[in-house]
């Protein structure tokens, strides 16, 4: 296909999925950046008894919580 046809299909809102290879796309922005993060164990046994009551990991919870409180996420 031509760009310029291409071109024309997205500008027309045509579905144009069935061209583009998104095995490899990336969300700008999300690359990921390993930390390390103490906490005072009453906090881990209180992050694990919400990601258990929320059949999610502690990982899941903590990076849900933090990304509500920064403002990237509401519910």
């Amino acid at each position: 296909m031509k760009t310029d046809d291409f071109d024309k299909m997205f500008d027309e809102g045509k579905d144009i999925t069935a061209y583009l290879d998104i095995s490899r796309a990336v969300r700008p922005g999300e690359q990921l950046q390993r930390i390390n993060v103490d906490f005072p164990r009453w906090m881990v046994q209180a992050l694990d008894d919400e990601a258990k009551s929320l059949g999610v990991s502690r990982q899941a919870v903590i990076k849900f919580w933090i990304a509500e409180k920064l403002g990237h996420y509401s519910a």
